[in-house]
């Protein structure tokens, strides 16, 4: 069975020969590269290693580790396409705090500041975000909000460049024809709970706090903007159906961290009025005019949203933080088992990976994988959001071990 099989059965609750695996598929199912350094270097693998994600300094993880790992998915990121394709030497050297060397995308602007600190420049010079001195990644650095948001100035993009399409439609049409790969497409996804965060990139002032306010008192106002929202998303939807067609699995239509460790952000009721309406509308477009699955991204203890996600046609949930209160495995089979497939939860990232041992991080992958893999389908492993820096080799490698002997069927 080839992985882009193993992934579709997975996707429709068919069962595989074995339980897929994720290893860089997206930017929460990562490994940093220093770290990744030291993992493929183990495997005898040298060479120049590219940055996927400059923020979160992750690597884009090469085929032969893909395939010595059993990695099962590769990523199409629209905003990345152009870089996935090139030449690492076209890109911006730079040596990391822990002497890993490393090229970022093209037009990176990386400055050291006087305190050792790094920050990140846009192309009109000014900082968007900084790394402290031996830091792991980058934070944005955004302004001070005093809670001001104007409505009419959010105006999120409703076309595409020709260049992107033509660097998506490349890479999307090399992966599928040199690779038995599954392929996950990202770009244009919903932060509907999250807003907020585009808010601040689009208006000069405005806070989390005054948008979920806004979801109870200008219900109407919010509705409008959640609905702009929508609409730019669907637009250049089109636009990337048209360049890559259906040879991508699924898309990422959703990254809206909902939850914190305890809790979901709002009630499940205003939830199920104010956002689930427009995730729907933005599902069934995809389901209509697309043979994609939908994959959603969420954070947190988001336990009370997932049925509502559900009855939205959200496919796929990632990345499944079983460490947040009410996210247990048992109790999400019990609950949403083969109508929702769980892309995730496959080791704790906060716990067990960077501060177990391989023996810990083999039965807690082992037990995971029984419980998430009990019915037909349904199931991608990958860890619990990106791996962290500091966590050993050797565990991440327990890991990727134990998820492809323990997950045959």
């Amino acid at each position: 069975m080839t992985s882009r099989e193993r992934v579709e059965k997975a996707l429709n609750f068919e069962k595989p020969d074995r339980v897929p695996i994720d290893l860089g598929a997206m930017r929460a199912s990562g490994i940093p590269a220093s770290l990744y350094e030291k993992l493929r270097s183990r495997m005898g693998v040298s060479g120049p290693i590219k940055i996927f994600d400059s923020m979160q300094i992750l690597a884009q993880v090469e085929p032969e580790v893909l395939d010595h790992f059993h990695a099962d998915v590769v990523p199409m990121d629209v905003t990345m396409a152009g870089w996935q394709m090139a030449n690492a030497q076209t890109g911006v050297p730079h040596s990391l705090f822990t002497g890993t060397q490393v090229h970022f995308p093209p037009g990176t602007n990386i400055t050291v500041e006087p305190d050792g600190s790094w920050s990140q420049r846009d192309a009109e010079g000014s900082v968007f975000a900084r790394m402290p001195k031996d830091g792991f990644y980058f934070d944005f650095d955004r302004p001070t909000m005093d809670g001001k948001i104007d409505p009419d100035a959010f105006s999120p993009p409703h076309t595409v460049s020709d260049a992107e399409l033509r660097a998506v439609e490349t890479l999307t049409a090399h992966l599928y024809d040199n690779t038995d790969k599954a392929i996950l497409g990202w770009g244009a996804s919903l932060s509907v709970i999250g807003l907020s965060a585009l808010l601040g990139d689009n208006i000069t002032q405005g806070s989390l706090d005054t948008w979920l306010m806004m979801l109870m008192a200008e219900k109407q106002t919010a509705n409008e903007m959640m609905g702009r929202f929508v609409d730019s998303i669907i637009d250049r939807l089109i636009l990337y159906h048209q360049a890559v067609g259906d040879r991508c699995v699924a898309w990422g239509v959703g990254s809206d961290d909902a939850g914190t460790q305890r809790g979901g952000l709002i009630s499940p009721e205003t939830f199920a009025e104010m956002i689930k309406p427009h995730y729907k509308r933005l599902c069934d477009w995809v389901h209509a005019n697309t043979n994609w699955k939908t994959y959603l991204h969420s954070c947190g203890a988001i336990g009370d949203y997932i049925e509502h996600w559900i009855d939205a046609g959200i496919d796929i949930l990632n990345p499944v933080q079983i460490s947040a209160t009410g996210m247990e495995p048992e109790r999400l089979m019990k609950d949403f088992g083969g109508r929702i497939v769980f892309w995730g939860g496959g080791c704790d990232t906060q716990h067990v990976l960077p501060l177990g041992n391989p023996d810990e991080v083999r039965r807690h992958v082992r037990h995971n994988i029984e419980v998430f893999n009990s019915t037909s389908g349904g199931y991608v492993f990958t860890q619990v959001h990106n791996i962290q820096a500091d966590v050993p080799a050797e565990n991440v490698e327990a890991m990727l071990h134990a998820a492809y002997e323990f997950g045959k069927c």
